[in-house]
């Protein structure tokens, strides 16, 4: 028995050691879990939080998506409607683009019968010059072909007195 007491005398206050480390560690664990009880706890409102933000970051995304549609959709009204004008004063444009061109045309059509007019105009009147310089011509050669004959017959005339003269004498 005496072995037993030995045992039991060694064994207990080794016992008794580890109960206490036991109860040590129990103590810990128990506040390890309380920690990670108030921790899991925190995490979860964290947990809450982001979810809560995240349903009203979506509402807002949702709300600024709907704006961004809502700007999109007016601006591509405008945007048609800019190009509606646009096409308008395009279509406005060209219509005055060929009423000119057209009264360029007229225009051009009633100077080239002018200058055709004034063009047959000067050929008559350069004809009629030219007549009336040929007839000038004519009428020069004609006066110097008649002084000519003056002077000849003067000429001849003093030549038949002469003669007259000396047949005379």
């Amino acid at each position: 028995m005496e072995l037993l007491q030995q045992i039991k005398d060694f064994l207990i206050p080794e016992l008794e050691a580890i109960r206490q480390e036991q109860s040590a560690v129990r103590e810990r664990l128990n506040a390890i879990d309380l920690h990670l009880v108030d921790q899991s706890r925190r995490i979860d409102a964290t947990n809450q939080r982001i979810d809560k933000v995240h349903a009203d970051l979506l509402v807002r995304i949702d709300a600024t998506n709907q704006r961004i549609d809502k700007v999109h959709a007016d601006l591509l009204a405008r945007i048609d409607a800019t190009n509606q004008r646009i096409d308008k004063v395009h279509a406005d444009l060209l219509a005055r683009i060929d009423a000119t061109n057209q009264r360029i045309d007229k225009v051009h059509a009633d100077m080239l019968a002018r200058i055709d007019k004034v063009h047959g105009d000067l050929i008559l009147r350069f004809d009629e010059l030219h007549r009336r310089m040929d007839r000038l011509y004519e009428v020069s050669v004609r006066r110097e072909e008649h002084a000519s004959m003056e002077r000849r017959v003067a000429n001849l005339e003093q030549a038949v007195e002469e003669l007259q003269r000396r047949l005379a004498a």
